[in-house]
């Protein structure tokens, strides 16, 4: 049955308006907390690890948890009306469910999962990814814990997966080389990481219920157990690549270009993972999801209009990308150490 605002007991107020972040320093968790604070419309927390090195945005509030102790994570998020999950990959694997159990008893009646990425629709893709089964057992354990969610499907971020060396989008910026997959003319939906922060704080920022039958506005309530499908661009290697000489200045002359059929590189990349190795598993990702016949294309189901957001530029957002190179190296090197 549907809920109306009108239902709700006296003193409910149809807006979200207290929010939770776990991992508000972070790659996504930065650019949703920068646009949620941008509306004013909401309190922002950030769960952080007393050990904490991370320094976040003036306006967060900052609650120090320790993950081996479920009643401070309790603390932190009593009376919070949505908890919004951000996690490195390196993350232990229990994090997420411990967060989600504190989040029920907490009394959060929303959380967004720690999943930014593909269409959760396309079952075959998320069990050749791995990614799939990972997020639908998110999504079923909020769901058993009497809490409803909402994901994020943006596919891959672009400035983020440019930067992010020859595994992802096949561009490895000291060497100037670039790893084209079978001919470089497949097209993948991407979204830049700002563009998911943005997505997720126009959803934030809607009401929450209607206010009654008639009321015909788009709501938070109808996002529930679905993905937000968000894009920026739908483009090929080629594209990006002639998007990175205009940035850069450079022409074909300067790179070298090989290829490599995406099958091989998925199989290679899979064995890796098989074998413990987890470095495959951005070959492997990326690979399998810029399959000719099979690559990730949400752009039919982007809710860019519906939900407001803006045109983007690609060499832009290129500029963007090669403008983080330096800090994900260094990221890569700590994650070593």
């Amino acid at each position: 049955m549907p809920k109306y605002a009108k239902e709700q007991p006296v003193g409910f107020k149809n807006a979200v308006e207290r929010i939770a972040i776990v991992g508000a320093g972070g790659t996504i968790g930065s650019r949703i907390v920068a646009a949620l604070l941008e509306t004013g419309k909401h309190k922002v927390t950030a769960l952080s690890r007393k050990d904490s090195s991370n320094k976040l945005p003036e306006g967060v509030l900052v609650a120090p948890v320790d993950y081996d102790d479920e009643a401070t994570i309790v603390a932190a998020l009593k009376d919070q009306q949505f908890l919004i999950i951000t996690m490195a990959p390196t993350a232990p694997r229990d994090t997420h469910s411990k967060l989600v159990q504190a989040a029920a008893k907490a009394g959060v009646p929303y959380v967004m999962p720690n999943s930014y990425g593909g269409d959760i629709d396309n079952i075959k893709l998320g069990e050749e990814t791995m990614l799939g089964p990972v997020g639908k057992a998110h999504t079923d354990e909020i769901e058993r814990l009497g809490m409803q969610w909402i994901t994020v499907c943006c596919g891959f971020w672009y400035d983020y997966s440019l930067a992010g060396g020859e595994a992802r989008f096949g561009f490895d910026f000291d060497k100037r080389s670039l790893t084209l997959y079978d001919d470089g003319n497949t097209k993948n939906s991407t979204s830049t990481l700002s563009q998911v922060g943005r997505a997720v704080a126009k959803v934030l920022s809607l009401k929450e219920l209607p206010e009654d039958e008639s009321d015909q506005s788009l709501t938070l309530s109808e996002f529930l157990h679905k993905g937000v499908y968000v894009k920026s661009f739908v483009v090929s290697q080629k594209d990006m690549f002639e998007s990175v000489k205009r940035v850069t200045g450079t022409t074909d002359a300067d790179w070298t270009v090989t290829h490599e059929t995406t099958k091989k590189r998925y199989e290679d990349g899979l064995a890796q993972v098989r074998s413990g190795n987890m470095a495959g598993f951005s070959k492997m990702l990326y690979a399998r999801t810029f399959y000719p016949d099979e690559a990730n294309d949400v752009s039919a189901k982007a809710q860019n209009e519906l939900l407001g957001l803006p045109e983007e530029s690609l060499d832009e957002s290129t500029k963007v990308g090669i403008d983080m190179l330096k800090d994900l190296q260094r990221r890569v090197e700590r994650m070593a150490s």
